[in-house]
């Protein structure tokens, strides 16, 4: 049997060189069927050219317009060729044979809908990021990442079934996105890749942790650990999650939490700590969902 093609997708918002040290790692792998697409989410400081120049192999695509995770993503996805596709965070280094193992998962079984890889924080390797992740709880609208923070020690040494696939290295099948459809572009930044695999899951699909592919994150060079931006975007992907996979009374459940919960609690952190940037950001994520109560296209899912 052919081995099947892979298209490798990650996008780049001024960081060309950290971009250049994944595609220098993906140098190294040992699957032999690949092609790479680097999409410049038209970074407004750093040219990405040294993409271009260092790796001229790689098909670089310049968006117009900052279009997000999910519409960066999708850009690159609608120029892919392969019967699979990889979206890598640009933050991220892969181990030679990390690969093999998530497409033969795939390979292995059509009900599987998409997989990720063990990931691991690139400054402290024996420590986990991702070994699989617990569903979102329908109150809180929170999830965590099993194996978050934890040393190695051989307790995920297993292929299991997850919640959620991860955002920063997702393995996931075309015939699959054509069913589904493309991310969800409202999210612009956090939730997005959940909302993407409620959506699979609610096709009959499962999502998968592959234990034996391993890559490294760097964390979010992008955006920052902290940044009122992800303040901003996390808050509100939150409740655009909940408003796009939640009704009837788990749905006022929730608003009820955020409104008379969460709202004053993270409100009233931000004002006793006088970090008026993060508050800013916490409040103009609220008052987006206000202003836009009524909009229909949150609801919209793009096709390939």
């Amino acid at each position: 049997m052919a081995t099947p093609l892979v298209s490798i997708i990650t996008v780049n918002y001024d960081h060309a060189e950290e971009t250049c040290q994944l595609l220098a790692s993906l140098q190294k792998i040992t699957y032999p069927a690949i092609e790479v697409i680097v999409v410049d989410n038209a970074s407004p400081h750093q040219d990405p050219s040294l993409i271009e120049t260092q790796f001229p192999e790689a098909t670089l695509i310049r968006s117009g317009k900052n279009l997000g995770f999910a519409g960066g993503n999708n850009l690159g996805i609608r120029h892919a060729k392969g019967s699979y596709i990889l979206l890598l965070n640009n933050d991220t280094e892969v181990t030679p044979g990390f690969l093999e193992p998530l497409v033969n998962k795939l390979e292995s079984d059509p009900s599987i809908g998409a997989v990720s890889p063990q990931i691991r924080f690139f400054h402290h390797p024996d420590t986990f990021q991702y070994a699989g992740s617990a569903p979102v709880h329908p109150i809180t609208v929170r999830s965590h990442g099993i194996g978050y923070l934890e040393k190695d020690h051989g307790q995920y040494n297993r292929d299991a079934m997850t919640a959620f696939v991860h955002g920063a290295a997702m393995l996931i099948p075309v015939r699959v996105i054509r069913k589904v459809g493309l991310m969800a572009e409202c999210f612009f930044l956090y939730y997005e890749e959940l909302d993407w695999g409620i959506r699979i899951r609610k096709e009959g699909y499962q999502l998968w942790f592959v234990h034996d592919s391993v890559i490294y994150h760097k964390e979010s060079v992008s955006t920052g650990r902290m940044s009122p931006l992800k303040t901003y975007y996390l808050n509100r992907g939150r409740l655009l999650y909940l408003r796009r996979n939640s009704s009837g009374i788990p749905f006022f459940m929730a608003l009820l939490f955020q409104l008379f919960v969460a709202v004053p609690k993270n409100t009233l952190r931000y004002l006793f700590s006088s970090d008026n940037g993060h508050l800013a950001a916490y409040l103009n994520a609220i008052f987006w969902h206000i202003r836009n109560s009524s909009a229909k296209d949150i609801h919209t899912n793009p096709v390939l």
